[in-house]
């Protein structure tokens, strides 16, 4: 049998943090995007790579030091509601995974969608979606 090759981590020691290369880019939260910076632009802001924190097994970037320490003062207040699920999805009793290239921040939440799709669709009817993904997801 043979293995397949483990890939290679080119560490990086920035700020004091150890990063791995883009190989473990997929473990990322958001894709690497800044939720604070996000959530406040209501549109994808991207994070650096020298920027980041860990929180709950991922790996969150953040384009200044300032949205960092925002994140990590109260992470709940800008980590995708819903823990990511799609509202979409939950309204229409599926348990799907956002996709943070689909995105919405409504009332200050950051909503996950998992497509153009479902972003048209949470745009149409916003409080409607959001109830019932909130009343599927069991008010959390």
């Amino acid at each position: 049998m043979t293995r397949a090759p483990m890939p290679k981590l080119i560490p990086l020691a920035l700020s004091g943090i150890l990063l791995a290369g883009p190989a473990l880019s997929q473990n990322w939260a958001l894709g690497g995007h800044d939720p604070v910076g996000t959530v406040q632009a209501g549109q994808a802001v991207p994070g650096r790579s020298d920027i980041a924190t860990m929180w709950k097994g991922e790996l969150w970037h953040f384009a200044s030091e300032e949205n960092r320490a925002r994140f990590e003062a109260d992470p709940r207040a800008f980590a995708p509601a819903l823990d990511g699920y799609c509202p979409v999805a939950l309204s229409e009793g599926r348990r799907e995974r956002g996709d943070p290239r689909h995105f919405a921040v409504i009332g200050g939440n950051l909503y996950l969608l998992g497509s153009t799709s479902a972003e048209r669709r949470l745009r149409e009817a916003p409080a409607e979606i959001i109830a019932r993904a909130r009343a599927a997801w069991g008010g959390n």
